[in-house]
């Protein structure tokens, strides 16, 4: 084998164990991965499909029901439709209705959303940022006015 040859196949082996490295860290992430849609995105495919993704919009009036120990039931609404979500755990504390909220979770069967995490906003002006794109851009929230 000459000096070139070698060479070749040093750098062939290299490319090959990143290739290999790079679809095993892209198969791991793969499970991981949580897709944000707000409620009138989700359609009847991802009730079905049981897939994990975070839920995001305005927690609803109205909608909070406390229930036994930790367990607790609202809406997730983006104005336009809602989302009923149980979720057992505690919440943050600045959690209120009318307040942007991101959820992660699942739908169950039976179109019941489980939420595993709840994030909310963490001062006055903040709304998790793809919340806050995604209303303006349906023209339901415009944002706080700054004085």
């Amino acid at each position: 084998m000459t000096r070139k040859q070698k060479r070749l196949s040093v750098i062939g082996g290299g490319l090959f164990v990143l290739a290999v490295a790079a679809a095993l860290v892209l198969f791991a992430l793969q499970q991981k991965i949580a897709f944000f849609r707000m409620p009138s995105d989700i359609q009847a495919s991802d009730v079905e499909s049981e897939s994990r993704f975070r839920l995001g919009g305005l927690v609803e009036k109205g909608s909070v029901v406390r229930g036994d120990g930790s367990k607790i039931s609202f809406s997730v609404t983006d104005h336009v439709k809602s989302v009923p979500v149980t979720y057992d755990g505690i919440l943050p504390d600045l959690f209120r209705e009318d307040q942007g909220v991101v959820i992660e979770g699942r739908f169950m069967p039976g179109g019941a959303f489980v939420a595993d995490s709840v994030l909310a906003k963490h001062d006055e002006n903040y709304m998790p940022k793809e919340v806050a794109d995604s209303l303006k851009a349906k023209g339901v929230w415009q944002g706080e006015s700054k004085q």
